[in-house]
């Protein structure tokens, strides 16, 4: 059976735009699925009591170096955007949607559905410095991912999807995640991008 890597992630989090991009190439080395958890991590600090700006400017100034230095490793077109943070609510259900466009029971039409959209919207956030909480920013970038723009922003705007969202981040608080991007392999947990080492090491292990 193919091994799952369940990735914990929100648009407006630097680390999940890298590891959106990292994480898969190391599951299609390793014959694994990414299973795509788009997660409001405004509502999950508030379930965790952590205050995500809480952070010296020198430390600040320091992370923006770092993914500057990501940005070079990883060849991705990386820039600090105008918007930051930004929210993230609407683009965060519409990646929901496009799972639920996908065939039905089809694990792997969901993944690369949700994969697609979510690596478009991380490049026109941290790349092109486009206003992704913006609904007809936001119909533009879903319809330059190949899906039905104003369709599968309907589908976002549903009961059904807004209660799928409140579910996966709910979810989160149970399994201890404090923050994103956040991996399980089974019951592991790994947090941040620069754990994905340990990620790799882990799918490379016999079951």
């Amino acid at each position: 059976m193919m091994r799952v890597v369940e990735f914990y992630f929100d648009l407006s989090s630097t680390n999940s735009y890298f590891a959106a991009f990292m994480l898969p190439g190391i599951c299609d080395r390793e014959h694994a699925r990414v299973n795509w958890m788009p997660t409001h991590s405004a509502a999950l600090f508030r379930g965790t009591g952590f205050e995500v700006m809480a952070m010296t400017p020198l430390k600040a100034r320091y992370l923006w170096r770092d993914h500057a230095r990501y940005a070079e490793l990883t060849g991705l077109r990386f820039k600090k955007p105008s918007r930051f943070p930004i929210k993230t609510a609407s683009a965060l259900r519409a990646v929901v949607a496009a799972g639920h466009a996908a065939q039905p029971d089809d694990g792997s039409s969901r993944e690369q559905s949700q994969r697609r959209i979510t690596q478009e919207i991380m490049r026109a956030y941290w790349e092109r410095d486009e206003d992704i909480c913006d609904r007809e920013v936001l119909k533009s970038i879903v319809s330059s991912a190949g899906f039905d723009g104003a369709t599968l922003l309907e589908i976002a705007d549903s009961i059904a999807t807004r209660e799928k969202l409140a579910a996966i981040t709910e979810k989160a608080v149970e399994r201890g995640i404090f923050g994103v991007p956040t991996f399980f392999v089974g019951s592991e947990m790994f947090w941040g991008k620069d754990r994905l080492d340990f990620v790799d090491r882990l799918l490379k292990r016999p079951e």
